[in-house]
């Protein structure tokens, strides 16, 4: 059986009504003060990051980063990134961060 990565996501650009493809996303550790990274990826042609970090995750705060700059190229947005920072308390969930993506604004919510 292979291990499930601790952490996945998903973008959906809500102007466009299609998966956000080519998104870089960076999976971020908080530990003694700082925040070190842990991996990245770029979503797929679904928008999505099956495989972003290890199986497993100590409890603690990570935070996920979207690039939304790289995303949106020259198209005019506010934001060049997104950061979801999180707390994992429960090390036997799965953590599922989605992004829902629109130029000028963006939701996220904890997701399964």
């Amino acid at each position: 059986m292979t291990a499930r990565s601790h952490v996945t996501s998903h973008v959906l650009d809500a102007t466009l009504g299609r998966p956000a493809a080519g998104i870089p996303i960076r999976l971020d550790a908080f530990r003694e003060g700082t925040w070190s990274s842990l991996a990245d990826r770029i979503t797929d042609a679904d928008g999505r990051v099956s495989d972003l970090g290890p199986a497993r995750l100590d409890a603690g705060i990570y935070r996920v980063v979207f690039d939304t700059a790289a995303y949106f190229g020259e198209r005019p947005a506010f934001y060049p990134e997104v950061s979801v920072a999180f707390e994992v308390g429960d090390t036997s969930e799965h953590y599922h961060i989605p992004l829902l993506l629109s130029p000028f604004a963006y939701s996220t919510y904890r997701g399964s």
